[in-house]
């Protein structure tokens, strides 16, 4: 039975990967011409939508997002979340239409065809470079000065320590969100670590919950309110991913 177990997994795992290569093949002449000026980039995030969602339904996923405050369109946000699972990625651009630019690790570079359009339309951080944080922080107020939103996942990456519920955030967002005077768009992800975490050998077809979460405005905040906004927007996160928690210990 463990056997057939590994055996569900390695291939459930490399149909992912397909899953994520064939909507950009398919795609690949319109994507292409999307990304030539970052004019054509509102058509690529069209794209992108499309191949999120591609991916979740082929991998058997349904989510369900309750949505506290909807964002209003043509409007700039900064977008923040929990990080456990790549589907991160994919549910954020499922379930968010106003078109945002990820900030996002460079080592997803390396995945074929998709480490393609990644590296010209994200934003990339090296996290060990402190150079790499700045040019980030410049590239990303170009974007938001052209009305654009951002999304980072402000832990950083995804915890070493997987019994960590949520790690410790960095400044990085709320700085760029007081600068640009956007508000905060904190959401929470209940269950993709459950569903499909960096742990190889784990996941299974199902449910991913979310939430948003009232926005946090920052008009009038400077950068003395930086770390409260930072403390602020983990705390509701947190609080929201305890209450998944009681739900689902109380079926």
């Amino acid at each position: 039975m463990k056997g057939l177990k590994i055996v569900f997994w390695i291939i459930w795992r490399i149909w992912f990967y397909i899953l994520m290569a064939i909507p950009i093949l398919i795609m690949l002449p319109f994507l292409v011409a999307s990304i030539i000026s970052e004019r054509g980039y509102p058509y690529f995030f069209k794209m992108a939508r499309i191949w999120a969602k591609f991916i979740l339904f082929g991998m058997g996923f349904y989510y369900k997002i309750e949505r506290l405050q909807k964002l209003e369109k043509g409007k700039s946000y900064m977008i923040v979340a929990n990080h456990t699972s790549m589907t991160d990625i994919m549910l954020m651009l499922a379930i968010i239409r106003n078109p945002f630019v990820f900030v996002g690790k460079k080592e997803l570079v390396k995945i074929p065809l998709f480490g393609f359009f990644y590296k010209r339309t994200c934003i990339l951080v090296d996290r060990n470079s402190s150079k790499s944080k700045n040019e980030v922080f410049k590239r990303a107020q170009d974007r938001l000065n052209q009305g654009l939103s951002i999304c980072i996942f402000p832990e950083g990456g995804v915890p070493d320590d997987e019994s960590i519920l949520l790690d410790e955030f960095k400044d990085g967002a709320f700085r760029l969100a007081i600068d640009h005077q956007i508000p905060i768009v904190p959401i929470v992800f209940a269950d993709n670590k459950e569903r499909f975490s960096y742990t190889f050998l784990s996941g299974s077809p199902g449910k991913m919950r979310g939430k948003i979460l009232p926005f946090i405005e920052t008009k009038g905040s400077s950068g003395e309110n930086r770390k409260e906004l930072r403390d602020l927007t983990r705390q509701l996160i947190y609080k929201g991913l305890l209450e998944f928690k009681k739900k689902e210990s109380n079926k």
